[in-house]
């Protein structure tokens, strides 16, 4: 599965996701990575898990026209993506 693209001027990103209600005990995976829209290169891996948990992930890139794709297997998934903001 993958998202429709996204403009990030920044370029970074804060990921909260969310694996749960593995269908098979042991065997469920999550892999969220974030690829460019213009070349459809994959630009950084921001989960891959194995399991039920959840967490925050952060992407640091160039501003970017980004898309998610998701590669997953036997648990429920969920994520967000905002633009990260600094404090200075």
């Amino acid at each position: 599965m993958q998202t429709e693209s996204f403009e990030s001027g920044s370029g970074s990103l804060r990921v909260e996701w969310k694996t749960s209600n593995e269908t098979v005990p042991g065997k469920g995976t999550f892999r969220l990575a974030f690829h460019s829209s213009i070349s459809g290169r994959e630009l950084q891996v921001a989960v891959d898990r194995s399991g039920a948990g959840a967490g925050t992930a952060y992407v640091q890139q160039d501003p970017h026209v980004f898309f998610a794709k998701v590669e997953s297997a036997n648990i429920e998934w969920s994520f967000t993506v905002d633009e990260a903001v600094t404090t200075r």
